[in-house]
């Protein structure tokens, strides 16, 4: 790892000393802040515009939904705030760190230290238990921590997404439901910075799902993350504390018009 990767994986590390140790709704600045994206792709000789100068800043603690339209650019954003991708114009800010102009792996050990991801297509590796899937997170992660200590925590976050007796189950062998918590249990397993997650109830029924939203809130609360999500469920967006919508790649705040 160079000089420029540890020198930002240390300024996040004290942005998130930081951010952990706020109260809510003191001022201590957004987890994360987006000014001024851009986002395009060059499809078929056409310049494709996906997003367009959007602005947006999530606290510690802070629930925030976004709501629209398929393809109106939410999953673009919700890539760009982890690192996945790169905008075209703007800044992303994680803990008052600038990670726009970061190389590859000084993102990759951005996001395994900051950042938890809940895909809405799973992304499980299927050669690896649940028990696996979740441990692994937290090896990389955390590679001081002891292996034991690993599995009780993997454990631990199956257990809390009721998961208990499956923990040795490999993913063909659970329901899409099943693996989707499994994604929950290990984007929370390293209790990161900031929880971006992509319609984290698509794929429940309405009691897991329940159970779920419960999870991100507690998380938000206790553990003082910044929660972004991606919804099409309205008692979830509603929940939130706040719920912005996209359309067309720009972002508008629902909760001022209300």
């Amino acid at each position: 790892m160079n000089y420029e990767a540890n020198r930002a994986a240390d300024h996040v590390d004290r942005g998130r000393e930081n951010l952990r140790d706020r109260t809510p709704g003191a001022d201590a600045g957004p987890v994360v802040e987006a000014k001024g994206i851009n986002f395009g792709l060059r499809s078929a000789g056409e310049d494709l515009h996906i997003l367009k100068d959007v602005n947006l800043a999530v606290d510690a603690a802070e629930v925030v939904a976004i709501v629209g339209p398929s393809g109106s650019g939410k999953t673009s954003l919700l890539m760009l705030l982890a690192g996945l991708d790169r905008a075209t114009g703007g800044q992303v800010l994680i803990a008052g760190k600038e990670i726009t102009g970061l190389n590859e792996d000084e993102l990759a050990r951005f996001r395994r230290n900051t950042v938890g991801i809940l895909f809405q297509n799973f992304h499980l590796i299927p050669s690896l238990t649940a028990l696996e899937n979740v441990a692994l997170a937290l090896e990389i992660a955390q590679p001081k921590m002891k292996l034991p200590e690993i599995r009780e925590a993997a454990a631990k976050a199956l257990e809390e997404v009721g998961l208990k007796e499956r923990l040795t189950h490999l993913p063909n062998m659970m329901s899409g439901g099943e693996q989707q918590r499994v994604g929950l249990a290990r984007a929370m397993v390293t209790k990161p910075l900031l929880l971006l997650a992509d319609e984290p109830t698509g794929n429940l029924d309405e009691d897991t799902g329940a159970r779920v939203i419960d999870l991100m809130f507690n998380m938000a609360r206790e553990q003082n993350t910044a929660v972004l999500l991606i919804t099409h469920d309205r008692q979830l967006a509603n929940r939130a504390d706040r719920k912005l919508t996209m359309a067309r790649g720009q972002l508008a705040d629902l909760s001022e018009q209300q």
